[in-house]
């Protein structure tokens, strides 16, 4: 998978199953159009857990990082449909990173995804930054993968509550992640165990305290596909 543009919305959270049926009818017939609409959106992609029956991550890859400020998202975050009204008190547990996309490798999208999230230890960032673009660099030719990527959380200064924000309650957010995609999920599961477990991050200069989630692919949409409906 080959990250669209230089900046990203990176998102997970819960749904409860009893509204698990309406929310990827919302999501993927409402939210995901209206959301590709927005100029500067390259690519929307929705991914379910494999390991936890409530749990989703969301990724929009974005043409630049003033998308994030721009009129046309902001006007959108501060007037929500009424089905995103009613929807969002449903996405528990949201952690929602505004990004930069720091490297990139690969192509295509792929079924797999594993989302590991990081913190560089005091002192050791550039070590960390240099040694993990060289290491998903050499992963990202490795058979049964596709695609390996290195995001910074870098939240707007002027950003401020929205009108999404205050219903769903505060978001948490990410610090860095990496997204390692492919279409073999056993080789995305072998490489998170090594050579991108949290003994192996903390070797490259990273705190011991990531989070790893596995997701297969739900949906993805980009705006040629909001065009041609």
């Amino acid at each position: 998978m080959s990250l669209l543009g230089k900046a990203a919305v990176a998102m997970w959270w819960s749904v409860r199953p009893e509204q698990r049926t309406e929310f990827g009818d919302w999501h993927s017939h409402e939210h995901f159009q209206e959301r590709m609409s927005i100029p500067g959106f390259r690519r929307g992609s929705r991914w379910t857990s494999t390991t936890d029956a409530e749990g989703f991550f969301v990724l929009y890859e974005l043409e630049q990082y003033e998308v994030l400020t721009s009129k046309g998202y902001l006007d959108r975050l501060n007037a929500p449909t009424p089905w995103s009204t009613r929807m969002m008190p449903h996405h528990l547990g949201m952690v929602r990173s505004q990004c930069r996309i720091v490297a990139s490798f690969g192509g295509g999208v792929a079924t797999s995804l594993a989302t590991i999230r990081l913190s560089p230890e005091t002192g050791r960032d550039a070590q960390l930054q240099t040694r993990l673009s060289e290491t998903l660099s050499a992963l990202a030719l490795q058979p049964g993968l596709t695609g390996a990527h290195l995001l910074f959380t870098d939240t707007p200064r002027t950003s401020a509550p929205t009108t999404e924000q205050q219903i769903r309650g505060k978001d948490g957010a990410a610090d860095w992640i990496v997204l390692l995609s492919g279409y073999d999920a056993d080789v995305v599961e072998a490489v998170i165990a090594s050579p991108l477990s949290p003994g192996s991050l903390g070797d490259l200069g990273a705190q011991n305290n990531a989070t790893i989630g596995r997701y297969r692919l739900a949906f993805t949409m980009t705006p040629q596909d909001v065009a041609a409906t």
